[in-house]
C-alpha cells in the first residue's frame, strides 16, 4: 500500500536543475539579433527569479565548452557555472552517453549533448535547463528519450528552457 508522506513544514523540497552550456552563453551573449536578445532577457529573468529556488548543478563538460568560446565573456560565463555543484563524469555516465548515441537520440559527439543528458539522467536531476531545442529541449525527441531511459530503469529529467518558467512577456 502506498502512503503519502507529508513534507515537514519549513523544509521545502528543492528540485535540482542542470545548467547546460547554452544558459551561461545566452546570459552573457554578444549577439544582437532579436531571438538572441530575447533569450538573453529570458535567461536573466529565470536566473533572477528562479535560480535561488533550486539546487543548481552542472559539469566540467559545460566549463570546457564555455572555455572553447572565442568571446571575451568566457570568464563571466564560467564564473556563472562555477557557483554550481559539478557532477562527476564516471564510466557509468559514459556508458549512458553511448546508449543515447547508439539509439540515435543524440548526436555522435560523446562530449556534447549526449553527455549533458546522461549526467542529468544518471544523477537524477529534476530539470535539464537549456536553449538547445534541436537536441535536448525538443518535444519530438522527448518520448524516445523517455522510452530509452525507462528501458534501462532511469527517470528522464524535464527538458526545459528558461521560457518554460516565464510567461513570455519580456517587457519587464
Amino acid at each position: 500500500m502506498v502512503t503519502w508522506k507529508e513534507i515537514p513544514r519549513g523544509q521545502p523540497m528543492r528540485k535540482s536543475v542542470y545548467i547546460e552550456t547554452t544558459i551561461p552563453s545566452f546570459y552573457y551573449t554578444r549577439r544582437t539579433d532579436a531571438k538572441s536578445l530575447a533569450r538573453m532577457s529570458w535567461t536573466r529573468q529565470w536566473w533572477d527569479l528562479y535560480s535561488g529556488e533550486f539546487t543548481l548543478v552542472s559539469s566540467a563538460a559545460v566549463i570546457n565548452e564555455l572555455r572553447r568560446g572565442s568571446s571575451d565573456m568566457v570568464t563571466d560565463r564560467v564564473h556563472l557555472v562555477a557557483k554550481t555543484e559539478l557532477l562527476p563524469i564516471t564510466d557509468d555516465v559514459r556508458h549512458l552517453v553511448q546508449i543515447y548515441i547508439d539509439n540515435q537520440v543524440m548526436p555522435e559527439d560523446p562530449t556534447g549533448d549526449a553527455l549533458h543528458l546522461a549526467l542529468a539522467t544518471f544523477y537524477k536531476v529534476d530539470v535539464l535547463l537549456t536553449w538547445n531545442c534541436a537536441h535536448l529541449a525538443n518535444p519530438n525527441k522527448a518520448d524516445r528519450i523517455r522510452l530509452i531511459n525507462y528501458g534501462i530503469g532511469l527517470q528522464t529529467p524535464s527538458l526545459m528552457t528558461p521560457l518554460n518558467y516565464l510567461d513570455g512577456d519580456d517587457d519587464d
